[in-house]
């Protein structure tokens, strides 16, 4: 088999390095440091530079202005994204995008995937449900009134870029089967109530209230296997996500050890710290080659002894455990430098935690996976 990434992943990949490689990781001092947000809006040059290089229609079809690209493709530049903790919402409006390609329907597609393609609309997506631990989709109930209209109602937290997106994408739970939907919610709906909240990064989020907000029926997308679908696609992008942080600490790491020294020698030479740093690249390894085992079987829909919730529950228990771990080996071996606000590793340390708690403990994640085995035996 051939495990090569293809000419246009590639080709994606090298304009996701040329477009990041002009942005440096912000020196603004942690949320447990400073008050209020790190900034009221994402990085809206950087969000102009990312359409221009057409990053930001990767998932779509060329019909749409897209490159008809895979889930890898757009895994392989988040990884870039993370690198420099890139202050952009690319994997909620790639995403939510996508799903309304997959699932929308076509008056829907026609009004918005264009222009989500070109970063004229920009897309969110509710995903942590009431409290982050209960299933997302129980947090609002979805009816369907007499005319027809869709009327919500139920609360989502922790939604990021609420506040700048124009639009969220949520999902629901209808009133009469249990069904899920996926329900597109502009912003500024009358009938939805907003209160700021923040992330451990420093990033605005909101608590959204939908009171019998009511959405025309082609914002809805009534379909089987959507929210699963794009809940499994987040996932796998946080996954990215945290293997380029990661990879980025890691490098800041080598480089810092190699130059600090002790007894008139690098203290990267000390048996110690190689073997610290052995091991969180070992780890980085692991979460590479469960990331893209994950984003194949999403993208391809490959069959396989377990569905794609298999592999996706892999690759979230070694990056919740990864970066934590290559975070906290890197803050143990810059010494007092680490938590030096000038210095960006404290910076990298709050998206860490961040993202940890965005997937979740590791222990969960392998009960899933157990009970996943218990009902797809191997043979």
């Amino acid at each position: 088999m051939d495990f090569t990434f293809s000419e246009e992943q590639q080709a994606a990949l090298e304009a996701a390095k040329a477009v990041f490689a002009r942005v440096a990781p912000d020196g603004v001092p942690s949320p447990a440091l400073a008050s209020g947000a790190v900034a009221d809006d994402f990085d809206r040059a950087l969000w102009a530079r990312l359409a221009d290089a057409d990053l930001l229609s990767l998932l779509l079809d060329t019909e749409y202005g897209g490159a008809g690209l895979d889930p890898i493709a757009l895994c392989m530049v988040l990884r870039e994204s993370a690198k420099v903790l890139a202050r952009v919402p690319l994997l909620e409006s790639t995403a939510a995008a996508a799903a309304v390609q997959a699932y929308g329907s076509p008056e829907l597609k026609e009004e918005l995937l264009t222009r989500a393609g070109r970063g004229e609309q920009v897309l969110t997506v509710a995903a942590h449900g009431r409290t982050g631990h209960d299933p997302a989709e129980l947090a609002v109930v979805a009816r369907r009134d007499t005319d027809g209209t869709w009327v919500l109602d139920g609360m989502h937290t922790a939604v990021p870029w609420a506040y700048n997106a124009d639009a969220v994408l949520l999902p629901a739970h209808t009133d009469y089967s249990g069904r899920t939907v996926l329900a597109l919610v502009p912003r500024g709906h009358e009938d939805v109530v907003t209160a700021e909240q923040f992330s451990t990064t420093g990033e605005r989020l909101a608590e959204l209230r939908l009171e019998s907000a009511r959405l025309a029926p082609r914002y809805v997308l009534d379909a089987e296997g959507a929210w699963e679908w794009l809940r499994l696609l987040l996932t796998t992008g946080t996954c990215a996500l945290a293997l380029g942080l990661g990879e980025a600490v890691l490098g800041m790491t080598s480089e810092y050890t190699g130059k600090r020294e002790q007894f008139g020698h690098p203290v990267a030479t000390f048996q110690a710290v190689a073997v610290q740093a052995a091991d969180r690249y070992i780890d980085l390894r692991a979460m590479e080659a469960t990331l893209w085992q994950a984003a194949w079987r999403i993208g391809s829909g490959a069959a396989g002894a377990l569905p794609a919730s298999g592999d996706v529950a892999v690759a979230k228990i070694w990056a919740s455990e990864g970066v934590r771990r290559v975070v906290q080996t890197a803050q143990h071996l810059h010494g007092g430098f680490g938590a030096d606000v000038d210095y960006p590793l404290h910076r990298y340390h709050a998206w860490a935690k961040h993202l940890e708690l965005s997937l979740g403990p590791a222990a969960a994640h392998e009960e899933t996976l157990g009970d996943l085995l218990a009902t797809h035996p191997l043979r």
